[in-house]
Protein backbone atom coordinates (compact mmCIF):
# COMPACT_ATOMS: atom_id res chain seq x y z
CA UNK A 1 0.00 0.00 0.00
CA UNK A 2 1.67 3.74 -0.67
CA UNK A 3 0.51 6.94 -0.31
CA UNK A 4 0.31 10.09 -2.33
CA UNK A 5 1.13 13.23 -0.89
CA UNK A 6 -1.21 15.85 -1.75
CA UNK A 7 1.10 17.85 -1.02
CA UNK A 8 2.38 16.87 -4.52
CA UNK A 9 -0.76 16.93 -5.54
CA UNK A 10 -2.57 19.56 -4.36
CA UNK A 11 -0.11 22.62 -4.79
CA UNK A 12 0.69 22.64 -1.25
CA UNK A 13 -2.64 25.07 -0.46
CA UNK A 14 -5.52 27.02 -1.83
CA UNK A 15 -6.51 30.40 -0.46
CA UNK A 16 -9.57 31.57 -1.31
CA UNK A 17 -11.98 34.90 0.31
CA UNK A 18 -15.10 34.17 1.76
CA UNK A 19 -17.88 36.34 1.37
CA UNK A 20 -20.10 36.82 5.10
CA UNK A 21 -23.39 38.76 4.76
CA UNK A 22 -21.53 40.52 1.53
CA UNK A 23 -18.67 41.61 3.32
CA UNK A 24 -15.34 40.18 2.55
CA UNK A 25 -14.05 39.46 5.80
CA UNK A 26 -12.23 36.22 6.04
CA UNK A 27 -9.33 34.46 4.18
CA UNK A 28 -9.72 30.56 4.59
CA UNK A 29 -6.12 28.13 4.02
CA UNK A 30 -7.49 24.87 2.50
CA UNK A 31 -4.29 22.79 3.06
CA UNK A 32 -3.46 18.75 3.75
CA UNK A 33 -3.92 17.22 7.68
CA UNK A 34 -0.83 17.44 9.63
CA UNK A 35 -0.77 14.49 12.32
CA UNK A 36 1.72 16.20 14.32
CA UNK A 37 -0.04 19.09 14.38
CA UNK A 38 -3.76 18.49 13.48
CA UNK A 39 -4.78 15.48 15.62
CA UNK A 40 -5.97 16.86 18.91
CA UNK A 41 -7.44 20.20 16.97
CA UNK A 42 -9.63 17.75 14.32
CA UNK A 43 -10.53 15.39 17.16
CA UNK A 44 -12.15 18.39 18.81
CA UNK A 45 -13.74 19.90 16.05
CA UNK A 46 -15.37 16.36 14.97
CA UNK A 47 -16.21 16.57 18.83
CA UNK A 48 -18.43 19.85 18.50
CA UNK A 49 -20.16 18.56 15.05
CA UNK A 50 -22.18 16.00 17.50
CA UNK A 51 -24.93 15.24 15.80
CA UNK A 52 -28.48 15.43 18.02
CA UNK A 53 -30.57 17.80 19.49
CA UNK A 54 -28.79 19.97 22.17
CA UNK A 55 -32.21 19.71 24.34
CA UNK A 56 -32.29 15.82 24.12
CA UNK A 57 -29.26 12.88 23.29
CA UNK A 58 -26.14 14.40 20.87
CA UNK A 59 -23.54 11.47 19.17
CA UNK A 60 -20.05 12.08 17.73
CA UNK A 61 -17.28 9.87 16.19
CA UNK A 62 -14.60 8.71 18.44
CA UNK A 63 -11.80 8.35 15.78
CA UNK A 64 -9.65 6.86 18.92
CA UNK A 65 -6.68 9.65 18.53
CA UNK A 66 -6.71 8.95 14.58
CA UNK A 67 -8.27 10.74 12.31
CA UNK A 68 -6.73 8.92 9.17
CA UNK A 69 -8.13 5.95 9.99
CA UNK A 70 -11.38 5.48 7.85
CA UNK A 71 -9.03 6.21 4.90
CA UNK A 72 -5.59 4.48 5.28
CA UNK A 73 -6.76 1.60 3.29
CA UNK A 74 -6.98 3.27 0.30
CA UNK A 75 -4.03 3.74 -1.54
CA UNK A 76 -4.75 7.08 -2.48
CA UNK A 77 -6.38 9.40 0.17
CA UNK A 78 -6.04 12.78 1.79
CA UNK A 79 -7.66 14.88 4.24
CA UNK A 80 -7.89 18.71 4.00
CA UNK A 81 -8.57 21.54 6.56
CA UNK A 82 -10.51 24.72 6.50
CA UNK A 83 -7.90 26.76 8.17
CA UNK A 84 -8.39 30.78 9.10
CA UNK A 85 -5.40 32.64 8.20
CA UNK A 86 -5.84 35.56 10.92
CA UNK A 87 -6.04 32.92 13.80
CA UNK A 88 -4.85 29.56 12.54
CA UNK A 89 -8.40 28.47 13.59
CA UNK A 90 -9.27 25.04 11.92
CA UNK A 91 -12.85 25.24 11.21
CA UNK A 92 -13.24 22.21 8.95
CA UNK A 93 -12.05 18.92 7.81
CA UNK A 94 -12.85 16.70 4.59
CA UNK A 95 -11.81 13.65 3.58
CA UNK A 96 -11.16 12.08 0.23
CA UNK A 97 -10.09 8.89 -1.71
CA UNK A 98 -9.33 7.01 -5.06
CA UNK A 99 -10.48 3.67 -6.07
CA UNK A 100 -11.16 1.53 -9.04
CA UNK A 101 -15.40 1.04 -9.22
CA UNK A 102 -16.66 -1.78 -11.70
CA UNK A 103 -19.68 -1.19 -13.07
CA UNK A 104 -22.43 -3.29 -15.28
CA UNK A 105 -22.67 -0.50 -17.44
CA UNK A 106 -19.17 0.37 -18.48
CA UNK A 107 -16.65 -2.26 -20.02
CA UNK A 108 -13.81 -2.42 -17.40
CA UNK A 109 -13.80 0.20 -14.62
CA UNK A 110 -14.00 4.00 -13.43
CA UNK A 111 -11.62 5.74 -11.64
CA UNK A 112 -13.47 7.19 -8.62
CA UNK A 113 -13.14 9.86 -6.04
CA UNK A 114 -15.06 9.05 -2.63
CA UNK A 115 -16.25 12.22 -0.31
CA UNK A 116 -16.01 11.00 3.31
CA UNK A 117 -16.30 12.79 6.44
CA UNK A 118 -17.34 15.94 5.45
CA UNK A 119 -17.23 18.42 8.63
CA UNK A 120 -17.55 22.49 8.95
CA UNK A 121 -17.31 23.81 12.59
CA UNK A 122 -20.87 25.07 13.78
CA UNK A 123 -20.21 28.46 14.28
CA UNK A 124 -18.75 28.81 10.52
CA UNK A 125 -21.47 27.38 8.94
CA UNK A 126 -23.26 28.74 5.57
CA UNK A 127 -19.84 30.81 4.93
CA UNK A 128 -19.16 28.56 2.28
CA UNK A 129 -16.59 26.66 3.63
CA UNK A 130 -18.22 23.09 2.86
CA UNK A 131 -18.60 24.71 -0.88
CA UNK A 132 -14.82 25.23 -0.98
CA UNK A 133 -13.46 22.33 0.93
CA UNK A 134 -15.75 19.91 -1.83
CA UNK A 135 -14.07 22.31 -4.62
CA UNK A 136 -10.72 21.65 -2.86
CA UNK A 137 -11.23 17.99 -2.58
CA UNK A 138 -12.60 17.38 -5.91
CA UNK A 139 -9.13 19.52 -7.50
CA UNK A 140 -7.25 16.71 -6.05
CA UNK A 141 -9.16 14.17 -7.17
CA UNK A 142 -8.57 15.28 -11.00
CA UNK A 143 -4.89 15.88 -10.31
CA UNK A 144 -4.98 12.17 -9.47
CA UNK A 145 -6.91 11.34 -12.48
CA UNK A 146 -10.32 10.49 -11.68
CA UNK A 147 -12.87 10.44 -13.55
CA UNK A 148 -15.97 10.64 -11.33
CA UNK A 149 -16.71 11.46 -7.64
CA UNK A 150 -19.35 10.16 -4.89
CA UNK A 151 -20.85 11.22 -2.15
CA UNK A 152 -23.37 9.65 0.48
CA UNK A 153 -25.48 11.51 2.84
CA UNK A 154 -28.77 10.52 4.60
CA UNK A 155 -32.31 11.92 2.54
CA UNK A 156 -32.89 14.19 5.97
CA UNK A 157 -29.87 16.09 5.48
CA UNK A 158 -31.18 18.71 3.48
CA UNK A 159 -28.12 21.24 3.52
CA UNK A 160 -25.58 18.44 2.41
CA UNK A 161 -28.14 17.53 -0.33
CA UNK A 162 -28.48 21.16 -1.53
CA UNK A 163 -24.57 21.50 -1.76
CA UNK A 164 -23.70 18.66 -3.79
CA UNK A 165 -26.97 18.73 -6.32
CA UNK A 166 -27.85 22.32 -6.33
CA UNK A 167 -24.32 23.82 -5.69
CA UNK A 168 -21.62 21.75 -7.10
CA UNK A 169 -23.83 19.93 -9.88
CA UNK A 170 -24.08 16.04 -8.49
CA UNK A 171 -26.70 14.40 -9.46
CA UNK A 172 -28.77 11.26 -7.50
CA UNK A 173 -26.91 7.62 -8.39
CA UNK A 174 -28.30 5.27 -5.71
CA UNK A 175 -31.10 5.06 -2.65
CA UNK A 176 -30.18 2.56 -0.19
CA UNK A 177 -31.34 1.45 3.60
CA UNK A 178 -28.95 1.33 5.89
CA UNK A 179 -30.34 -1.70 8.82
CA UNK A 180 -28.93 -1.72 12.17
CA UNK A 181 -29.81 -4.22 15.27
CA UNK A 182 -28.11 -3.63 18.66
CA UNK A 183 -26.34 -6.46 20.39
CA UNK A 184 -28.04 -6.70 23.89
CA UNK A 185 -31.01 -7.95 21.35
CA UNK A 186 -30.88 -11.55 22.38
CA UNK A 187 -29.95 -13.66 18.62
CA UNK A 188 -32.17 -16.64 17.86
CA UNK A 189 -31.39 -19.69 18.05
CA UNK A 190 -29.46 -20.52 15.05
CA UNK A 191 -32.25 -23.13 12.85
CA UNK A 192 -31.32 -27.09 13.44
CA UNK A 193 -31.80 -27.52 9.73
CA UNK A 194 -28.87 -24.95 8.52
CA UNK A 195 -25.69 -25.58 8.22
CA UNK A 196 -23.41 -22.63 8.52
CA UNK A 197 -19.74 -22.57 7.86
CA UNK A 198 -16.77 -19.88 7.48
CA UNK A 199 -15.02 -20.22 4.01
CA UNK A 200 -11.38 -19.92 3.53
CA UNK A 201 -10.43 -16.28 1.95
CA UNK A 202 -9.54 -17.66 -1.14
CA UNK A 203 -13.20 -19.30 -1.55
CA UNK A 204 -14.69 -16.07 -0.28
CA UNK A 205 -12.65 -14.31 -3.10
CA UNK A 206 -13.75 -16.49 -5.85
CA UNK A 207 -17.18 -16.60 -4.94
CA UNK A 208 -17.22 -12.79 -4.99
CA UNK A 209 -15.67 -12.41 -8.12
CA UNK A 210 -18.40 -14.19 -9.71
CA UNK A 211 -21.38 -12.75 -8.17
CA UNK A 212 -20.05 -9.07 -8.59
CA UNK A 213 -20.68 -9.14 -12.39
CA UNK A 214 -24.24 -8.91 -11.22
CA UNK A 215 -24.17 -6.11 -9.34
CA UNK A 216 -24.49 -2.30 -10.67
CA UNK A 217 -21.17 -0.95 -8.76
CA UNK A 218 -18.76 -2.66 -6.59
CA UNK A 219 -15.07 -2.13 -6.18
CA UNK A 220 -12.56 -4.09 -8.19
CA UNK A 221 -10.06 -4.67 -5.16
CA UNK A 222 -12.62 -7.37 -3.21
CA UNK A 223 -9.64 -9.50 -2.80
CA UNK A 224 -7.76 -6.80 -0.47
CA UNK A 225 -10.99 -6.36 1.52
CA UNK A 226 -11.49 -9.94 2.01
CA UNK A 227 -7.57 -9.88 3.06
CA UNK A 228 -7.90 -7.01 5.16
CA UNK A 229 -7.55 -7.96 9.51
CA UNK A 230 -10.74 -5.93 9.51
CA UNK A 231 -12.22 -8.26 7.84
CA UNK A 232 -13.25 -11.01 10.05
CA UNK A 233 -14.48 -13.37 7.71
CA UNK A 234 -16.68 -14.85 5.34
CA UNK A 235 -19.61 -17.40 5.61
CA UNK A 236 -22.03 -18.98 3.88
CA UNK A 237 -25.60 -20.97 5.01
CA UNK A 238 -27.22 -23.69 3.68
CA UNK A 239 -29.86 -26.45 4.16
CA UNK A 240 -28.27 -29.47 5.78
CA UNK A 241 -30.56 -31.37 3.69
CA UNK A 242 -28.53 -30.42 0.52
CA UNK A 243 -24.87 -30.51 -0.29
CA UNK A 244 -22.14 -28.14 -0.79
CA UNK A 245 -20.11 -29.88 -3.18
CA UNK A 246 -16.18 -28.55 -3.10
CA UNK A 247 -17.38 -26.70 0.14
CA UNK A 248 -14.50 -28.80 2.21
CA UNK A 249 -11.87 -28.17 -0.84
CA UNK A 250 -10.14 -24.93 1.63
CA UNK A 251 -7.49 -23.99 -0.55
CA UNK A 252 -9.01 -23.37 -4.12
CA UNK A 253 -12.26 -21.87 -4.47
CA UNK A 254 -13.15 -22.33 -8.21
CA UNK A 255 -15.10 -25.34 -7.92
CA UNK A 256 -17.28 -24.89 -5.34
CA UNK A 257 -18.79 -21.46 -6.24
CA UNK A 258 -20.37 -23.18 -9.34
CA UNK A 259 -21.77 -25.77 -7.77
CA UNK A 260 -24.04 -24.26 -5.21
CA UNK A 261 -26.91 -25.76 -3.17
CA UNK A 262 -30.26 -24.77 -4.59
CA UNK A 263 -30.66 -22.34 -2.09
CA UNK A 264 -27.63 -20.35 -0.34
CA UNK A 265 -26.69 -17.30 1.46
CA UNK A 266 -23.20 -15.79 2.13
CA UNK A 267 -21.98 -12.64 4.19
CA UNK A 268 -19.01 -11.01 5.43
CA UNK A 269 -18.15 -8.99 8.86
CA UNK A 270 -16.23 -5.97 9.04
CA UNK A 271 -14.90 -5.12 12.08
CA UNK A 272 -15.23 -1.28 12.13
CA UNK A 273 -14.39 -0.83 15.82
CA UNK A 274 -10.60 -1.15 15.32
CA UNK A 275 -11.49 2.11 13.36
CA UNK A 276 -13.72 4.45 14.86
CA UNK A 277 -16.18 4.11 17.50
CA UNK A 278 -19.73 6.18 18.25
CA UNK A 279 -20.30 7.89 21.91
CA UNK A 280 -23.33 9.34 23.54
CA UNK A 281 -23.23 12.53 25.08
CA UNK A 282 -25.63 14.58 27.57
CA UNK A 283 -27.81 11.79 28.01
CA UNK A 284 -31.07 12.27 29.20
CA UNK A 285 -34.06 9.62 30.56
CA UNK A 286 -35.93 9.15 27.25
CA UNK A 287 -37.34 5.97 25.87
CA UNK A 288 -35.48 6.12 22.91
CA UNK A 289 -32.58 7.53 21.14
CA UNK A 290 -33.30 10.14 17.81
CA UNK A 291 -30.28 10.77 16.35
CA UNK A 292 -28.75 11.87 13.15
CA UNK A 293 -25.40 10.37 12.28
CA UNK A 294 -24.95 10.30 9.09
CA UNK A 295 -22.86 7.39 7.09
CA UNK A 296 -20.09 8.08 4.56
CA UNK A 297 -20.38 7.86 5.88
CA UNK A 298 -20.57 11.18 7.44
CA UNK A 299 -19.58 9.04 10.48
CA UNK A 300 -23.31 6.73 10.20
CA UNK A 301 -27.01 7.91 10.01
CA UNK A 302 -30.28 8.81 10.87
CA UNK A 303 -33.14 8.91 12.73
CA UNK A 304 -31.65 5.96 14.76
CA UNK A 305 -33.73 4.03 17.27
CA UNK A 306 -32.53 1.67 19.78
CA UNK A 307 -33.24 1.89 23.92
CA UNK A 308 -30.47 3.22 25.47
CA UNK A 309 -28.21 1.42 27.98
CA UNK A 310 -25.65 2.66 30.41
CA UNK A 311 -23.27 1.41 28.43
CA UNK A 312 -24.28 2.88 25.44
CA UNK A 313 -22.74 6.06 26.95
CA UNK A 314 -19.47 5.09 26.75
CA UNK A 315 -17.43 4.47 23.34
CA UNK A 316 -19.26 1.86 21.45
CA UNK A 317 -18.37 -0.22 18.16
CA UNK A 318 -19.83 -2.17 15.50
CA UNK A 319 -20.14 -4.82 13.06
CA UNK A 320 -20.76 -3.77 9.39
CA UNK A 321 -22.14 -6.67 7.53
CA UNK A 322 -20.95 -6.59 3.62
CA UNK A 323 -21.16 -8.58 0.74
CA UNK A 324 -24.62 -10.17 1.54
CA UNK A 325 -26.00 -12.16 -1.30
CA UNK A 326 -27.54 -15.79 -2.45
CA UNK A 327 -30.41 -17.23 -4.66
CA UNK A 328 -32.71 -20.12 -4.04
CA UNK A 329 -36.49 -19.98 -3.12
CA UNK A 330 -35.69 -20.41 1.06
CA UNK A 331 -32.76 -17.58 0.65
CA UNK A 332 -34.83 -15.51 3.25
CA UNK A 333 -34.42 -17.79 6.10
CA UNK A 334 -30.42 -18.40 5.28
CA UNK A 335 -29.70 -14.91 4.98
CA UNK A 336 -31.88 -14.18 8.36
CA UNK A 337 -29.66 -17.39 9.91
CA UNK A 338 -26.68 -15.22 9.23
CA UNK A 339 -28.00 -12.10 10.48
CA UNK A 340 -28.83 -14.03 13.55
CA UNK A 341 -25.05 -15.41 13.69
CA UNK A 342 -23.73 -12.28 13.16
CA UNK A 343 -24.83 -11.08 16.04
CA UNK A 344 -23.44 -13.56 18.23
CA UNK A 345 -20.22 -12.61 16.42
CA UNK A 346 -20.51 -9.52 17.76
CA UNK A 347 -20.88 -10.44 21.50
CA UNK A 348 -17.56 -11.38 21.38
CA UNK A 349 -16.08 -8.39 20.02
CA UNK A 350 -15.16 -5.52 22.44
CA UNK A 351 -16.97 -2.72 22.88
CA UNK A 352 -19.31 -3.78 19.94
CA UNK A 353 -22.90 -2.68 21.04
CA UNK A 354 -25.08 -3.49 16.81
CA UNK A 355 -24.65 -4.61 13.68
CA UNK A 356 -25.20 -3.10 10.62
CA UNK A 357 -25.92 -3.85 6.81
CA UNK A 358 -26.76 -1.25 4.17
CA UNK A 359 -28.75 -2.94 0.80
CA UNK A 360 -29.74 -1.04 -2.50
CA UNK A 361 -33.40 -0.12 -2.26
CA UNK A 362 -34.18 -2.14 -5.19
CA UNK A 363 -31.93 -5.51 -3.77
CA UNK A 364 -33.68 -8.47 -4.13
CA UNK A 365 -32.50 -9.05 -0.01
CA UNK A 366 -34.15 -5.89 1.38
CA UNK A 367 -37.55 -7.60 1.54
CA UNK A 368 -36.27 -9.93 3.93
CA UNK A 369 -34.56 -7.29 6.29
CA UNK A 370 -37.60 -4.96 5.59
CA UNK A 371 -39.97 -7.42 7.59
CA UNK A 372 -37.97 -8.76 10.43
CA UNK A 373 -38.42 -7.35 13.85
CA UNK A 374 -36.37 -5.69 16.12
CA UNK A 375 -34.76 -3.43 13.17
CA UNK A 376 -33.95 0.04 12.66
CA UNK A 377 -34.06 1.42 9.33
CA UNK A 378 -32.18 4.80 7.35
CA UNK A 379 -32.85 5.98 3.87
CA UNK A 380 -29.23 6.80 2.53
CA UNK A 381 -28.89 8.50 -0.95
CA UNK A 382 -25.31 8.14 -3.12
CA UNK A 383 -24.52 11.30 -5.69
CA UNK A 384 -21.79 11.41 -8.25
CA UNK A 385 -20.48 13.57 -10.27
CA UNK A 386 -18.58 13.41 -13.14
CA UNK A 387 -14.94 15.20 -13.70
CA UNK A 388 -13.15 16.23 -16.20
CA UNK A 389 -10.92 13.25 -16.52
CA UNK A 390 -13.98 11.45 -17.44
CA UNK A 391 -15.25 9.72 -20.50
CA UNK A 392 -16.87 11.92 -23.17
CA UNK A 393 -20.63 12.56 -23.18
CA UNK A 394 -21.43 9.39 -25.52
CA UNK A 395 -19.04 7.00 -23.68
CA UNK A 396 -20.64 8.29 -20.05
CA UNK A 397 -23.15 5.09 -19.42
CA UNK A 398 -22.76 5.59 -15.66
CA UNK A 399 -24.05 8.88 -15.43
CA UNK A 400 -26.43 8.84 -18.47
CA UNK A 401 -27.75 5.21 -17.31
CA UNK A 402 -29.03 7.15 -14.13
CA UNK A 403 -30.07 5.09 -10.97
CA UNK A 404 -27.67 2.31 -9.34
CA UNK A 405 -29.88 -0.24 -7.94
CA UNK A 406 -27.86 -2.72 -6.71
CA UNK A 407 -24.91 -2.19 -5.39
CA UNK A 408 -21.95 -3.84 -3.40
CA UNK A 409 -21.29 -1.35 -0.32
CA UNK A 410 -17.48 -1.05 0.34
CA UNK A 411 -16.73 -1.42 4.13
CA UNK A 412 -14.09 0.93 4.16
CA UNK A 413 -16.40 3.63 3.24
CA UNK A 414 -18.49 3.01 6.16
Amino acid sequence: MYFISARAQFNNFVSVQLSMDDNIERIVLIREFDEARDNEVVEKLEKNCEIGSKKGISIYSNMMGDPLGRIRLYPVHIMLVAELLKNGEIVGVVRGCIKLVGTCSQSAHVKMGCILGLRVSPRHRRKGIALLLVKSIEEWMMRNEAQYTCVATDQNNFASIKLFNEKCNYVKLSSLVIYVLPVRFQAKDLSHDIHIEKLHVEQAISLYKNRLRGKDMHPMDIDAILKENLSLGTWVSYFKEEQWIGLDNREKGDDFGRRTPSSWAVISVWNTSEVYKLQIRRPYPFQFLHATLSHAKEFMFPCLKIPILASFHKPFGFLFLYGLDGQGERLGKLIMALWNFASRVAENVKDCKMIMTELGVNDPLKEYFSNASSKSFIDDLWYLKKLKNGPTEDEDELTMTGFAENVFVDPRDF
